[in-house]
This record gives structure tokens, C-alpha cells and sequence, in this order.
């Protein structure tokens, strides 16, 4: 892993915030009824804290009190993300220009 990425067993991100995840094995299914699939390792996910503290699962599985809630129906369990870092700035933070 480069370095940037952050362990979720060393640190998590705030409660709401909005960083790039890292799932080692999340298939996606493409458009189209062929069942191809594609691994898409990074996502841009909202870490929710102790989710399941507050909202009890409907379905029985939580793994753990933490969530990440994506954007659409890309909503993960707690387990599924190893590693997350920080958004990148906007164009004009990282080049200085404005």
C-alpha cells in the first residue's frame, strides 16, 4: 500500500467524513445483463460512527458499530474497508492558481 493510505486498525476518519476507501474485493457487476464484473478498489465512501449503535441492522449482519455509507446503493459494511486517506484539494488548492 503507498504511502497515504491509512490503516482502518491504526486510525479511522472522523464521523461524516468523506475519503477514498480501499476494498481488496469489491466486484461490481457492469451495465448490461452479460454478468461481466470488474474490481473497483477505491471508492469514494462517508464513514458513519457507530451506525449500528444508533440504527440497528435490519438485516442481523453488522460488522461491528461503523458503517460506510457511499454514494447511490454503494453502502458497505464496517469490515469491507482495510485502508482510507483523505480527498484530494480542488485544482486550485493543489496548483496554487485560482
Amino acid at each position: 500500500m503507498k504511502a497515504g493510505w491509512i490503516p482502518c486498525a491504526q486510525r479511522l476518519p472522523a464521523d461524516g467524513q468523506r475519503v477514498l476507501a480501499w476494498l481488496p474485493k469489491n466486484t461490481v457487476y457492469l451495465p448490461g445483463k452479460t454478468g461481466a464484473t470488474e474490481e473497483r478498489n477505491i471508492l469514494i465512501l462517508r464513514f458513519a460512527q457507530d451506525f449500528f449503535v444508533k440504527n440497528p441492522s435490519r438485516t442481523g449482519k453488522a460488522t461491528g458499530p461503523h458503517f460506510w455509507t457511499g454514494e447511490g446503493s454503494s453502502n458497505h459494511f464496517f469490515d469491507e474497508v482495510t485502508h482510507w486517506r483523505e480527498l484530494p484539494g480542488t485544482p486550485e488548492e493543489i496548483t496554487g492558481g485560482g
